[in-house]
């Protein structure tokens, strides 16, 4: 049974609200279109139907309260029949780096119900080569009165496509418009429903192809940062033993003019980068040991940077921590190398770690029970610590007065104060 046409489509629900599934959300419902979003924590859901946002984003806050204030869009805790589903869950490993899907059989499980013929659902969640097949064999055997595509099923009554998200935090809101979208259905019928529905918002070009490849694509764009990551991380650990000056030799490096050497960091981090390449390892483990040796440099780097603080340290003294997001201007701690160093330090230093982190409200729980941890901001921590390590360039902490760091012993893994002390 054929899908909607885009005219057709009068209300979409999303499923996950999180840093792509909330902004996705209030993007199509200003696009006129009733939207519900669903998500199984219920202070997320209140949130949003007050008309405010529990995450950081440029100018989200503006497009939801917008959204909710003109009733096309509403959140909830349950899923409810709707023309479009987008699975938006997060998708992340576990133990030996196996990847876990149960949040989406979760969400599979509570969608089946509300299905109905002509409906298309479509997966943005980054996922291991295989997973879209997965979630169709998840609704056929939950709704076996609906028939999903096949190889002898050309016009199913559940279309079914993959369309990964492909944005960078900080430009959700400009890269969920403007990005080409790779589309991978199930068949070729169910890409051509995912570009209909799609063009409906995205103003860049949707590309299509086969689910396996559109699941392919996405963490193939990752494990291809996550190398080269790598190899920025590797030449820091080089330089420090050569005592070279890493951020001087990347930017003369980076004058030739096929060399663009990346920026160190203290690891890598967030639900991308930092998982999307076991993805592929797990697929394929016998084909993949450039992308497991990149994982295992940047794993490690946070290890460096500890042992860097310490040997700084004297045993009693404070340790000012500034930044636990994984990336610059965002509140998102997720898979955060700057989180796993504060959690060991503080487990191998005897004197206060003091936290400075100005995208969130206060330390999240795991820091929080710690009995040498501290939040605080920026001067009282700088003034209170022996050592200041910067672990995310935040914009707050390049614009300091840095007249308070001459007397500190200072670990910058983002390099924002190199000329600080010339």
């Amino acid at each position: 049974m054929a899908s909607k046409t885009p005219n057709e489509i009068k209300k979409v629900s999303v499923i996950g609200l999180g840093y792509v599934g909330l902004p996705t959300a209030a993007i199509i419902a200003n696009r006129g279109i009733n939207v519900t979003g669903v998500d199984v924590n219920a202070e997320t859901v209140e949130t949003i139907n007050k008309g405010d946002i529990h995450i950081v984003e440029p100018d989200l806050d503006i497009l939801v309260r917008s959204a909710v204030a003109s009733g096309n869009l509403n959140a909830t805790t349950s899923p409810e029949p709707a023309d479009v589903f987008i699975l938006a869950v997060p998708t992340p490993f576990k133990d030996g780096n196996k990847p876990d899907l149960s949040y989406l059989e979760q969400a599979s499980s509570t969608l089946a119900p509300v299905l109905e013929k002509g409906n298309l659902v479509v997966l943005e969640s980054t996922s291991p080569v295989g997973t879209t097949a997965q979630i169709a064999a998840w609704l056929e055997a939950a709704r076996p009165d609906l028939t999903f595509p096949s190889s002898d099923n050309s016009d199913p009554d559940i279309s079914i496509a993959h369309s990964p998200e492909r944005v960078l935090p900080g430009r959700v809101l400009i890269e969920l418009v403007d990005n080409d979208r790779v589309i991978g259905g199930l068949s070729e019928t169910c890409s051509e429903r995912a570009k209909n529905f799609y063009s409906l918002f995205v103003n860049g070009t949707c590309q299509l192809t086969n689910a396996h490849t559109a699941e392919l694509v996405k963490l193939a764009e990752n494990a291809y940062r996550d190398t080269n990551i790598a190899f920025a991380n590797e030449m820091s650990l080089v330089c420090d033993k050569l005592d070279v000056d890493v951020w001087k030799m990347i930017e003369l490096a980076n004058l030739h003019p096929r060399v663009e050497i990346l920026k160190p960091g203290p690891g890598v981090g967030g639900h991308c980068i930092a998982v999307d390449p076991w993805f592929i390892v797990d697929s394929a483990p016998e084909q993949t040991p450039l992308i497991q040796a990149s994982r295992h440099v940047n794993d490690g780097k946070p290890d460096w940077v500890i042992e860097q603080a310490l040997e700084a340290t004297e045993p009693k003294a404070a340790i000012a921590c500034l930044g636990l997001a994984y990336k610059a201007d965002i509140d998102d701690l997720r898979e955060s190398p700057a989180m796993e160093i504060v959690e060991k330090l503080a487990a191998q230093h005897d004197g206060e770690i003091l936290i400075v982190e100005p995208n969130i409200a206060e330390l999240p729980p795991n820091l929080k029970i710690l009995e040498n941890t501290k939040y605080c901001g920026y001067e009282q921590a700088v003034q209170q610590a022996d050592t200041v390590i910067v672990l995310t360039d935040h914009s707050e902490f390049k614009d300091v007065d840095q007249s308070l760091l001459t007397t500190k012993k200072l670990i910058d893994t983002r390099g924002i104060w190199r000329d600080s002390r010339k």
